[in-house]
């Protein structure tokens, strides 16, 4: 009896299961399968993919100027995240530490708040203030100063970058220093710790699992990112988003572009291992 009832707790689990392992299998598996097949093809004359096994796409990748473009991509990546940690990590301690805790969720609401728009009105939005007629440039002749024009350069795709993903910086890094036993500070403090030793050996450690979330938040879509490096940069630079995308609406490649998306996911997925990996605090200590 015992082990009836143990079998029906294990179908009803199942069948609870069973509805997001479907959604699961159509709209992610299935796509994924589909894409890294694709990667193996190639294309006949009239741009149809042609099915068959061969790695010329990926030494095609791998032999062109594209290794220049994943490295390119591979670094705005990394200088957004560095740049959103460092500006992320100064607002979540001063939210956690000094902010009135009856201000905080508000103050939280109001780096949720742009989120709710999309991605792209953002990116139209920086276009406004940053351009020569926008409106930085209306106040700095007010005050007879000179803006200069930065629209279209890597200054303002990197302006963009992290104003998009900073929000996804802050909020696991608030949650860590929000659980953050502060009188560790005070007792470093007592032993005649240095400030810069505290942040090191201290801080920086026990707050370790945030950092490295909201790092792999940052990273993984700000890499695969092709609107606001087109927009803000004026499409004068190729990243590995707009090379994806010009290989499936433009050339009309679908075996190449399957081929780079599919070294883009290898490379997302060691960015996950190394969260899953290094999440956890004590991994820092």
């Amino acid at each position: 009896m015992q082990e009836k009832k143990n079998t029906k707790k294990q179908l009803g689990r199942l069948w609870l299961v069973m509805p997001a392992f479907v959604w699961l299998s159509l709209f992610v598996v299935i796509p994924l399968v589909i894409l890294f097949v694709y990667s193996f093809g190639g294309r006949d004359d009239l741009g149809r993919v042609v099915l068959k096994l061969s790695l010329s796409n990926y030494l095609r990748f791998i032999s062109g100027p594209y290794l220049i473009t994943l490295a390119r991509s591979i670094l705005l990546s990394t200088i957004t995240t560095l740049s959103a940690l460092v500006l992320g990590y100064l607002f979540a301690l001063w939210l956690a530490v000094v902010a009135p805790k009856k201000k905080r969720n508000f103050l939280l609401l109001l780096i949720v708040l742009p989120l709710w728009t999309s991605s792209l009105l953002r990116v139209y939005a920086w276009i406004t203030l940053l351009r020569p007629t926008g409106i930085l440039s209306h106040l700095a002749t007010g005050f007879g100063l000179h803006f200069p024009s930065i629209l279209y350069t890597p200054l303002a795709v990197w302006i963009g970058m992290v104003y998009n993903y900073l929000p996804y910086m802050i909020l696991p890094l608030y949650t860590s220093l929000e659980k953050f036993d502060m009188r560790l500070l005070e007792a470093a403090l007592d032993l005649g710790a240095s400030p810069l030793r505290i942040l090191c050996r201290v801080l920086i450690p026990l707050t370790g699992g945030g950092i490295v979330a909201g790092s792999v938040m940052v990273f993984i879509p700000s890499l695969g990112d092709y609107v606001t490096p087109d927009l803000l940069g004026g499409a004068k630079t190729m990243y590995i988003g707009n090379l994806i995308q010009n290989q499936f609406l433009t050339v009309r490649d679908w075996a190449f572009g399957s081929a780079v998306s599919s070294i883009l996911i290898l490379i997302v997925s060691a960015a996950i291992w190394i969260y899953l990996k290094y999440a956890d605090s004590e991994a820092f200590a």
